[in-house]
């Protein structure tokens, strides 16, 4: 929280948008810094987070609005917004949703197998097994979740689906630790990799974070205003180095990226992954960028 703050050098009278909304954390504490005369948009691809939001943020210069923030210049339009000043992406799943056992986003939980983020968009995690070839399920968990076991665990997964379907998160488990047993490492239950791979592709993550940084975010962002990133792993750090490479777009203001302290890993363990970016939009104009996936 620290270094997002610093990095987002807020004041008094700016627009910021905070696009993964979760449950307020981030945006309490921006809240504080705009005072009355700055405005904050929060969004969500989880309704579920804006219609739990506290009720502190009911506010005539706060709008919360659920959508994707690689919809965001649609989003704003009809608050009358032409561009903001400071953007605002957190990568990670929220607590509230990591707690949520009837969506299977926890390894502890028993509950439906689904990790959409929107539970009226798309297939579950499920269903993506139930339907899915054995050759792309490897794919998948190969480039989605860089699981070493990719094409062990799509096998298992086949030949477990043709004996009953793969419906729980308890059943995704069992699979995954027949192949690779039941402790990966101290930190790191042995189906993170595979969980991984299912929830980007279910929400088509990815996707949404590199149309973002090439189109949403550069089109919204006023010359001069700032975007801060922050991801979990490998493949969404990588799309944000790449971005983050158009000079004639960003100025890089995070050569490397910041990483969470030894002492906030040891009260928030869940952080340990996460890798904060930094880039302010420049005055030129935006190129034409083919966003086609």
């Amino acid at each position: 929280m620290r270094e997002v703050l610093k990095a987002l050098a807020l004041a008094p009278g700016l627009t910021v948008v905070d696009g993964t909304f979760g449950g307020g954390g981030h945006s309490r504490k921006i809240l504080e810094q705009l005072g009355s005369t700055g405005r904050l948009i929060g969004l969500d691809r989880d309704p579920v987070a804006i219609e739990r939001a506290p009720a502190e943020f009911s506010l005539p210069h706060v709008s919360l609005l659920a959508g994707s923030y690689v919809d965001l210049p649609a989003a704003i339009e009809p608050l009358e917004i032409s561009s903001v000043d400071r953007i605002l992406v957190d990568l990670g799943l929220s607590s509230d949703q990591l707690a949520d056992a009837e969506r299977g986003f926890s390894f502890q939980s028993s509950g439906a197998l689904d990790l959409r983020f929107d539970g009226s968009q798309g297939p579950t995690a499920a269903e993506l097994i139930a339907s899915t070839s054995e050759e792309e399920l490897g794919r998948l968990l190969s480039e989605y979740g860089e699981e070493p076991a990719a094409r062990k665990i799509a096998a298992a997964l086949i030949a477990q689906r043709s004996r009953s379907p793969i419906k729980t998160v308890t059943d995704l488990n069992q699979v995954v630790e027949s192949v690779l047993g039941h402790a990966r490492g101290r930190d790191k239950h042995p189906a993170t990799r595979v969980f991984q791979a299912l929830r980007i592709t279910v929400n088509r993550e990815l996707e949404h974070v590199s149309r973002a940084l090439d189109q949403a975010f550069p089109q919204v962002l006023a010359p001069g205003g700032l975007l801060v990133v922050i991801t979990f792993h490998s493949l969404e750090d990588r799309l944000v180095k790449e971005a983050f490479r158009r000079e004639n777009v960003w100025e890089v203001l995070t050569p490397r990226p910041i990483e969470p302290s030894p002492a906030e890993v040891r009260v928030n363990p869940r952080s340990r992954s996460a890798k904060l970016r930094v880039a302010r939009r420049t005055a030129n104009p935006l190129p034409e960028v083919n966003v086609q996936k």
